[in-house]
């Protein structure tokens, strides 16, 4: 017997509109079912591999900014991607907590609209002891964000940084 991933993760919300639409709209996830009449929506990544990956459900008793999980990630496919969030980010008032680099990871952490802290992330073929965070600028050319994060791997200082 034995795990072989996650399946999907879902949250508690207050407001299932706007919580729908910033993962919809915002972070690009397809709606795959939902009941409005029990304030429940399923969404993914990939609809035709996974039926849901994500649920959101009404019924949050927990004060905004009550930690009610570390995490949620989200993988993307490219440097291109999380530029492109960066931007969007940007755009749509998202509160970003910090872009960085993991060594085996690049990724930005931002808050959704209830204050869920999620993160968007590219996976590098890299193995590096974690935790190992150091502040990028996903706003600067792809060819700097590379040079940084390479930099910042073989720079001799301390290999955290937490958020200021």
């Amino acid at each position: 017997m034995a795990i072989t991933g996650l399946g999907h993760t879902g949250l508690w919300v207050y407001d299932l509109p706007k919580m729908r639409d910033f993962y919809t709209r915002v972070m690009g996830l397809p709606v795959t079912d939902e009941d409005e009449g029990l304030g429940i929506v399923f969404l993914s990544a990939r609809p035709d591999e996974e039926h849901h990956e994500f649920v959101l459900q009404s019924g949050r008793t927990s004060p905004i900014g009550d930690k009610q999980q570390h995490q949620i990630s989200w993988r993307v496919e490219s440097l291109d991607d999380l530029r492109a969030f960066h931007r969007r980010f940007e755009k749509e008032g998202v509160r970003v907590q910090q872009e960085v680099t993991h060594g085996n990871a690049l990724g930005i952490y931002f808050f959704d609209p209830e204050g869920n802290r999620n993160e968007v992330y590219l996976r590098i073929e890299r193995d590096v002891r974690q935790p190992f965070r150091k502040t990028l600028d996903f706003g600067r050319a792809p060819e700097e964000i590379r040079a940084d994060a390479e930099r910042l791997l073989d720079d001799g200082g301390a290999a955290y940084q937490p958020v200021q």
